[in-house]
């Protein structure tokens, strides 16, 4: 279909006025995304601006080898909300959970809706793509997951892939990997590409990333194609069990005195140091909590390859490594500051227990 035949779209400022969204409320829904973004507060109006001008974008959501949970976590999103974000901002033409149309017509309304967007929908994919035997562990509609993304990013404006599967091929990627699954950067190599990895990832992560692509283009990414507004920190340099790490204070089990008191989990396996994520900002459930607040250490669901790192529940000292497979120079020195910490508060124990038996003796 040639351009000059499409369906004009509306801006997403004629979506809000029709449906009665007034300049305060637009403005604190823009406020609220530009604060997920980590941007300056004197961006919101420009941003605000850039948003209400955009047209009103066509989704498309396909999932490959996945179990939802993507979807069950955006369905979960505060700000914007999944209603808002679908009523006033966004046209989410397929999904086949959310759609009511099934089989044939949800097909037919897909190709209806990429052909009418074509070169300017955003695909959206969730899981990971099995390639092994001609990608015949993965098929929908008589047809590979292969060749559905091929088809469906032939025509995308750009691609956020959700989730760690999508992203990095995630748990259907690990050892022994019998599909051959891989992430959708793996093998679509012409198309703009933002991950946002997570099992699953944090909602107001993945729906701050949609509506900031769509004021902005694609944002700011990482080695990974992460956000980095979202992707730029560890868990570790938010953590508000830092302060407990740096003075070697550390929980050795999740049941003793140091577990209780919210001492570092970082002897539990804890891969706050490795792990670039939003959690201890953001947190979940409309900013409720986050795992490492709930007692529990972090398992670093965000980084490629995480379930092929070993044990959950052990140290990850050796795991310290960047993208050029060298040990992580601030985080061997945070390690290294946490451990001499600890020999100092356990030097500063038995010394303190050493004075009490000498008084306790006189």
């Amino acid at each position: 279909m040639s351009i000059d035949n499409r369906k004009e779209r509306p801006t997403i400022g004629q979506i809000m006025d029709e449906n009665g969204v007034g300049r305060r409320r637009f403005l604190k829904y823009c406020a609220g995304i530009t604060a997920l973004m980590a941007m300056p507060p004197g961006m919101t109006a420009a941003f605000a601006q850039q948003l209400r001008a955009a047209r009103r974008p066509t989704i498309i959501y396909m999932p490959f080898q996945e179990c939802t949970g993507c979807l069950e976590s955006l369905t979960r999103s505060f700000a914007p909300s999944l209603e808002s974000l679908m009523f006033e901002t966004i046209s989410l033409d397929y999904n086949h959970t959310l759609q009511a149309a099934a089989g044939d017509a949800a097909e037919e309304a897909r190709h209806e809706a990429m052909e009418e967007a074509w070169g300017e929908y955003i695909l959206i994919c969730d899981g990971s793509i099995p390639t092994k035997m001609d990608g015949i562990y993965g098929t929908s509609a008589g047809h590979s997951f292969t060749d559905q993304l091929h088809e469906a990013a032939e025509g995308a404006a750009a691609i956020v892939a959700v989730g760690v599967c999508a992203s990095f091929g995630g748990v259907g990627a690990a050892y022994p990997n019998p599909t051959g699954a891989v992430g959708v950067s793996e093998i679509i190599k012409d198309k703009p590409i933002i991950n946002v990895p997570g099992c699953p990832p944090i909602p107001e992560v993945m729906t701050g990333t949609l509506v900031s692509f769509l004021a902005s283009g694609v944002p700011d990414l990482d080695n990974n194609l992460r956000p980095k507004a979202f992707f730029g920190n560890t868990i570790h340099d938010r953590c508000y069990r830092r302060r407990f790490y740096d003075r070697g204070l550390f929980a050795e089990s999740f049941d003793d005195e140091g577990a209780r008191n919210g001492w570092c989990l970082y002897k539990l396996g804890c891969r706050g140091p490795t792990t670039y994520n939003a959690c201890a900002t953001i947190k979940w459930n409309g900013g409720t909590s986050w795992p490492v607040e709930a007692g529990h250490g972090c398992l670093g669901c965000s980084e490629p390859e995480f379930w092929d790192q070993g044990g959950f529940y052990e140290p990850v000292t050796s795991k310290l490594f960047n993208d050029t497979g060298q040990i992580a120079a601030g985080a061997a020195a945070g390690v290294a500051v946490g451990a001499a910490a600890a020999v100092a508060a356990n030097r500063r124990k038995k010394k303190l227990s050493g004075t009490a038996d000498k008084e306790t003796s006189s």
